[in-house]
C-alpha cells in the first residue's frame, strides 16, 4: 500500500509504500522526547517530494541514524540509517502519515536507552 506523509507546515511531504503491519517506540533520548512510532521501511521504499535542500537532520550519539525533520515547523516525519546487514533504511514516523488509524497499527517497546 502507498501512503503520502508530511510535517505540520507541509514544508517535508513524501510517500512510502509498504505493510504497514507493525510500529516501534524506543525509549532512546530522542524518541522518548519526539514520541514518534516508527515504521521501519527499505530505504527505496519512501520517495521524498521535497527537495532535500528543504529537509534538516539532526545525529548524536554514534551518528548512524540522520534524524530528518523539518526547519519550520520542527515535526520529524522519518529518519534514516542502515540495519545491522548494512542495507539503507528509513524510520517513518507513522504519526506524520495521512489516513493511518494509528490506534489500530500494534506497537512494539524497543529498549533504546539500553544500547
Amino acid at each position: 500500500m502507498k501512503y503520502t506523509g508530511s510535517c505540520h507546515c507541509d514544508g517535508i511531504r513524501f510517500e512510502v509504500e509498504g505493510q504497514l503491519d507493525s510500529a516501534t517506540a524506543c525509549n532512546c533520548s530522542i524518541c522518548r522526547r519526539k514520541g514518534s512510532l516508527l515504521w521501519f521501511v527499505p530505504r527505496e521504499a519512501l520517495t521524498l517530494l521535497t527537495p532535500e535542500s528543504a529537509i534538516a537532520s539532526y545525529t548524536f550519539n554514534t551518528h548512524q541514524i540522520r534524524h530528518r525533520f523539518c526547519p519550520v515547523c520542527g515535526i520529524h516525519p522519518y529518519g534514516e540509517g542502515k540495519t545491522p546487514t548494512g542495507a539503507a533504511m528509513a524510520a517513518i514516523n507513522i504519526r506524520c502519515l495521512e489516513g493511518v488509524d494509528i490506534d489500530a497499527v500494534p506497537v512494539q517497546h524497543f529498549d533504546g536507552r539500553a544500547l
